[in-house]
């Protein structure tokens, strides 16, 4: 099992940046890809960034690519969303989750946090 704990959101203005974390604990020795999604009121959840284990394969969402980067740091068991330029449509619940390939498939991601919200004012 792995246990997933997301952390870094916060109500903040259109145009700010935020950090989200996803601290990982239980089973991390396993080599796993690392994916964020997020789930805004009333709507599906959708794929935002994907991470391989080496940190060498990244994918984005195109709402995202180019104002969000995704990275990793194996040693600390963590993986960040740097989220620049932050619009009201943004605003969601925002989900790590950790499977065994960088993938934008939610199905393909056994292990899933809670959630943080992350809530853009405009």
């Amino acid at each position: 099992q792995v246990q997933l704990v997301e952390s870094g959101g916060g109500l903040v203005q259109a145009g700010d940046s935020l950090r989200l974390s996803c601290a990982t604990s239980g089973r991390t020795s396993s080599r796993l890809a690392m994916g964020w999604f997020r789930q805004a009121p009333g709507k599906e959840r959708r794929f935002i960034s994907t991470i391989s284990w080496s940190g060498g394969t990244t994918y984005y969402a195109d709402s995202v690519k180019g104002r969000f980067t995704i990275s990793r740091d194996n040693a600390k068991n963590t993986v960040y969303l740097r989220m620049n330029s932050l619009k009201p449509d943004d605003t969601a619940v925002y989900y790590c989750a950790a499977g065994g390939m960088a993938t934008p498939r939610d199905d393909d991601y056994a292990f899933w946090g809670q959630g943080t919200q992350v809530t853009v004012s405009s």
